[in-house]
């Protein structure tokens, strides 16, 4: 004799085709959900939830000079998150662009560091393009292993972040140190002509946001328009077919890195060349990891990625701003960075699949 019994589990059903209302409002809703975590994290943590939302989503955005900090901070973030949206619809996921955010900013710096008295308004150019090269050199590296050995470009990519970290503490530490900088790991303060010019006066924003929009067009031109932009996204959300197509794989992965690469180091030399004023060790800040996350919350879309890059920008200052005001540990900030994506990928998830409870079925024999 035997008996059926079953049991209800939840089951992820793939949509047929995502709502566009729910897709714009995704971000906004994962914004509003990690803010109602936080808050409760600040509450236990013994803060001022109040003083801690105005200090961090209000403050920046109620004063000029706020404002024109959060565009500053915005250039490098929107730059960084262009080039890697491109792979990241491609499923190439470059991971490593903090390291090759670093090579930009190393390679521009060769230049004001060997030739302090050079001067010219073709430096800062030049800079530029160096720092470009450099990141999609060190790129290069992980495309190699990834092509040519099957290496996992997740990994790779991560494990050079953490190599070109430690180049640039031997150079401050070493050949490039100021030898008239009281001994801190920090190059010579570049010359006039090394530095990018202001674009905003009164303010520290240069000419680098305004080729940061410009090559945001581009991006949107190159992904929406162009032959090649959609090769890389049927590719990336059909390799089968791409593969009977004749796209070639490979290809696309040595594209789609450099680009990563080429928009990483472009912006680490403009961060050296223009707010710093020199080479140093906080250089290095997270602006490549931020970009991860703000790619994915501008939906790997270019326009998308414009609102979410001020919005993390945003962030950025209200957290040092909270940081002052409110008393408020680093590590929070960046807990609701991280927040901030997991929320937007629950989101995300919601909005291509939805819920359904399933009967499992067995039998039990008396």
């Amino acid at each position: 004799m035997s008996a059926s019994f079953g049991a209800f589990l939840p089951t992820l059903v793939r949509r047929e085709r995502g709502s566009l209302a729910a897709t714009l409002l995704a971000p906004p809703i994962a914004l509003a959900v990690a803010t109602i975590l936080n808050l409760g994290l600040y509450v236990l943590m013994g803060r001022d939830p109040a003083a801690v939302v105005y200090a961090m989503l209000l403050e920046p955005l109620l004063s000029w000079a706020s404002f024109s900090e959060v565009l500053l901070k915005a250039g490098p973030l929107l730059l960084i998150a262009q080039g890697l949206a491109i792979g990241f619809r491609a499923k190439v996921f470059n991971i490593g662009a903090e390291g090759q955010f670093i090579l930009g900013a190393i390679f521009a710096s060769a230049i004001p560091v060997w030739f302090p008295q050079a001067t010219g308004q073709w430096i800062w150019p030049v800079m530029l393009l160096l720092g470009a090269a450099g990141g999609a050199l060190w790129a290069s590296l992980t495309a190699f292993w990834r092509v040519r050995l099957n290496a996992n470009e997740i990994l790779v990519s991560l494990m050079l972040s953490l190599v070109a970290a430690q180049l640039l503490n031997y150079l401050l530490l070493g050949p490039w140190k100021d030898p008239n900088g009281f001994n801190f790991p920090q190059s010579v303060m570049f010359q006039y002509d090394a530095m990018v010019p202001l674009l905003i006066p009164g303010t520290r924003v240069n000419v680098s946001l305004l080729l940061t929009i410009v090559l945001s067009i581009a991006a949107w031109i190159f992904m929406q328009k162009s032959f090649i932009g959609y090769k890389l996204k049927v590719g990336g959300l059909a390799p089968r077919a791409a593969g009977y197509a004749g796209f070639n794989q490979g290809w696309a992965i040595w594209l789609c890195l450099l680009i990563g690469g080429c928009a990483a180091g472009l912006a680490g030399a403009a961060e050296v060349a223009g707010p710093l004023g020199q080479l140093q060790r906080s250089i290095s800040t997270g602006y490549g990891y931020a970009a991860i996350i703000v790619a994915y919350l501008g939906g790997l879309h270019p326009i998308g990625i414009v609102f979410s890059a001020l919005i993390m920008a945003a962030l950025y200052i209200g957290g040092d701003n909270a940081m002052v005001s409110a008393n408020l540990p680093i590590a929070a900030v960046r807990v609701f960075q991280g927040s901030l994506l997991a929320a937007y990928l629950i989101a995300v998830a919601f909005v291509r699949y939805r819920l359904e409870w399933r009967r499992l079925a067995y039998r039990s024999q008396a």
